[in-house]
């Protein structure tokens, strides 16, 4: 049986990336700077307008299993495409940065493979608008009992409580990899994630997960207060480890009992994009390697500050050779 240092399960995206300044968000009715989920006539209205397009395989867990992929580790994603161009082209382009692309394209289904229009602004700022498509069928019998059983680390993407047949695809994934051994958490994703399905979050978290990854805005809407150190001592009184990134404040991190906060340094990101699945690599990698958490946040900064050098969800530097130079393996 192939052991995985890290699966991740969540939208299999195709990213879309254009440059566009704040006059053409307003004409088209872009709110910047947030992730909509749109319809698909929308998708493809917006797709036409793109002038200069960057085609990536996406998907916010996608991108996390990549950046660990880069760094060594033996990974494995668990999404849903259709056996349309872009899912055949996502299939093939996770496997070739070295992930398991666990389901085969579905031939003959009805929603097209999910793609996210990506409207990159002169100050970095990132407008999503994300057509989901067939990733919102992702359900139970997408999850292989023998690929979630040889998971060492399991990581989950919010997004996908939106139906309930993604939230029982979690549940069983986190209770496979547990009762293997294994350890299991979510990216929380959004804070109107959290806002739509609140109850569930806290549910799986106090539950069902090891670990919690989440910006200072998702950890405080999990409780509906403006107080993030309140947010951040109920967190994680119900979870093990609790990981809350601050932007250019840094990250604080929570286990057992034990709290460190990493300061990070300052830049303009040419594109935001990844900078929290990036991070979530860099972290998790140093979870795997038995890291203690300072440098495991240190780890994870380095990958987040990496990806927002340059357009795009992922590493494009050898991010071992960063590490080295760092001090941090």
């Amino acid at each position: 049986m192939t052991q995985y240092e890290l699966v991740g399960i969540g939208n299999a995206v195709v990213d879309v990336i254009s440059h566009a300044d704040d006059q053409f968000l307003g004409n088209m009715g872009i709110e910047k700077g947030i992730m909509q989920l749109i319809e698909r006539e929308r998708a493809e209205v917006l797709y036409g307008a793109m002038q200069d397009r960057l085609q990536t395989p996406g998907g916010s867990v996608a991108n996390t299993v990549a950046g660990a992929g880069a760094l060594g580790m033996k990974t494995a994603f668990i999404g849903r495409v259709n056996d349309d161009t872009l899912g055949r082209f996502y299939a093939d382009a996770m496997t070739d940065v070295g992930t398991d692309f666990v389901n085969a394209p579905v031939a003959g289904g009805d929603l097209p493979t999910s793609r996210s229009m990506i409207f990159v602004s002169p100050d970095g700022e990132r407008s999503m608008n994300t057509y989901l498509g067939i990733s919102t069928d992702l359900g139970p019998a997408d999850v292989p009992d023998a690929v979630a059983s040889a998971a060492k680390i399991m990581f989950l993407e919010g997004y996908l409580f939106d139906k309930d047949h993604g939230k029982e695809a979690f549940q069983q994934a986190s209770r496979l990899t547990r009762a293997a051994g294994g350890i299991a958490g979510i990216a929380i994703s959004d804070p109107f994630c959290v806002d739509r399905h609140r109850a569930d979050f806290l549910r799986m978290i106090g539950e069902e997960l090891d670990y919690v990854i989440g910006n200072e805005a998702e950890i405080r809407s999990l409780f509906e207060t403006d107080d993030l150190e309140a947010a951040l001592t109920k967190t994680a009184a119900m979870c093990r480890i609790v990981v809350c990134t601050r932007s250019g404040d840094g990250v604080t991190l929570i286990r057992d009992g034990e709290r460190v906060d990493v300061p990070v340094t300052k830049i303009v990101p040419v594109d935001a994009t990844g900078a929290g699945d990036q991070f979530a690599a860099g972290f998790l990698f140093g979870l795997a390697s038995g890291r203690d958490l300072a440098t495991c946040g240190r780890m994870g900064n380095a990958c987040a500050a990496e990806v927002i050098s340059h357009v795009g969800p992922r590493p494009e530097a050898d991010m071992m050779e960063v590490f080295r130079k760092e001090g941090l393996v």
